[in-house]
């Protein structure tokens, strides 16, 4: 299952299938067979679970996405999202599942950040030769691109974000003498500069925010503000579209129009939207935002579902990022009572002690390390969802497959220290739909507002 599941992300990622000179060369959809593979092996595999609330959750919504066009009189979308968005939930299970360990987590990430900055290059050499090998030029003339998913350097620029503190975590590991220090931090210093060559403005956004969630989290609030405000000082002198931020600017004005019109599109159709994929029969421009494209496509219903499958993961991450489970080593009286029972037992007390005492340096070796893992991936949603902000993604499978990492090490953590909370969806029926309320207003009044100061 595993190498099938590291060849479908190499074809998600690296895309050769997709290269105008090698299209023809490839007559048979090797992503869709690569991922039926890693199913296949999955099904057979003893080892599942469905515990994590993102599976009922993710499961709704995709039933939503067919309800919304049914409900809207329009049966054939029904099948179109069945075939559409069936992949992307069967990846997301089947990704959740099969990184069942520490190691494959680990590999999965390295995957992730380093065709992240493989595609980078691709970047840099579009820029010093005007192509790259796939035989695809400069956006707009100046800007990078990639091929399939990625021919927008918007997407390029997203997973770059995402993929940086894989690799800054992977770096701090240390090893081999500290070329593999080394290794890593080339790797993130490639993709930063490729986050540049994209020149997306909504993707430096998202490393600055990655940036400073990180300062936050390790310095403080007042160091993080300081260093945020002089980063943007920075990109500000930099000759980029950054400094061109503007809600009256053009391709702003834009943006927060469409954002309206999704807005009319969700109170027009409230409680199941418009319908997946049916935001441009409406406006001649895409949403320009996740949240929106979700509001205004899937209602009430889908958008709060949605967010409870964000948001879900957000929580998993903070809580093991934070520590929030019992301590590291356990209570000494306990130990000390383990200890008493094996010499009752007519054990070594001494072979016992150390057998104990090492297998809590093991545990707490573990928690220290899923830790970083947490706060790594935890900067990878912020970075993902910030650029997303400003991009219609809500389907894309980088996303749920992101999702699914999350879900595989906050289940891993758990393993070692089973005090984490234990996230469930009944505990929180209520929850989510004041959640998704709220957050449906505050949309609405931010797009008002920015609409007034336009």
């Amino acid at each position: 299952m595993y190498p099938a599941m590291l060849v479908y992300l190499l074809l998600v990622l690296i895309r050769p299938q997709d290269y105008p000179e090698l299209v023809d060369s490839f007559t048979l959809p090797l992503q869709p067979i690569a991922l039926l593979a890693a199913a296949g092996f999955w099904m057979l595999s003893p080892r599942k679970h469905f515990d994590a609330p993102q599976y009922p959750v993710l499961l709704l919504f995709f039933v939503v996405l067919m309800v919304s066009h049914v409900f809207n009189g329009y049966f054939g979308g029904a099948v179109v999202q069945l075939n559409k968005f069936a992949p992307v939930l069967l990846a997301f299970v089947v990704f959740a599942n099969g990184l069942d360990s520490r190691e494959r987590i680990l590999k999965i990430m390295a995957m992730f950040a380093l065709c992240a900055a493989i595609i980078s290059i691709h970047g840099i050499e579009q820029v010093k030769l005007g192509t790259g090998w796939t035989g695809i030029g400069l956006s707009q003339g100046t800007r990078i691109q990639y091929v399939g998913i990625f021919n927008d350097p918007n997407d390029l620029g997203m997973l770059f974000v995402a993929c940086v503190p894989m690799a800054v975590f992977l770096g701090s590991r240390g090893g081999m003498m500290g070329l593999r220090r080394l290794f890593w931090w080339l790797v993130a210093a490639i993709l930063v500069y490729g986050i540049y060559l994209t020149d997306s403005r909504g993707t430096l956004l998202g490393l600055l925010v990655v940036m400073g969630l990180y300062v936050w989290q390790t310095r403080g609030v007042f160091i993080a503000g300081t260093l945020g405000a002089m980063a943007v000082g920075v990109l500000l002198a930099l000759p980029s579209r950054f400094n061109e931020i503007d809600v009256e600017e053009a391709s702003a004005q834009g943006r927060v129009d469409s954002w309206y019109e999704g807005v009319q599109m969700f109170i027009g159709h409230p409680v199941f939207g418009v319908g997946p994929d049916m935001y441009s029969d409406y406006h001649h421009l895409t949403a320009h935002n996740s949240f929106v494209l979700v509001m205004a496509e899937t209602g009430i219903v889908g958008y709060t579902l949605w967010l409870a499958f964000i948001a879900y993961g957000f929580r998993m991450m903070w809580a093991a990022s934070r520590g929030l489970g019992q301590p590291v080593w356990r209570d000494e009286e306990a130990l000390e009572a383990e200890v008493d029972a094996a010499a009752a037992a007519g054990a070594d007390i001494d072979a016992h002690a150390d057998a104990l005492f090492a297998a809590e340096d093991a545990r707490e070796a573990r928690i220290a390390e899923g830790r970083g893992i947490a706060m790594a991936l935890l900067l990878s949603l912020a970075g993902f969802f910030t650029c997303a902000f400003f991009l219609s993604r809500s389907y894309v499978v980088i996303l749920y497959l992101l999702a699914a990492v999350v879900v595989a090490h906050y289940v891993d953590m758990r393993r070692d220290d089973p005090a984490l909370p234990h996230f469930t969806l009944s505990k929180d029926l209520l929850l989510w739909p004041i959640v998704g309320v709220v957050a449906t207003i505050g949309l609405m009044v931010l797009v008002k507002l920015l609409l007034v100061i336009q």
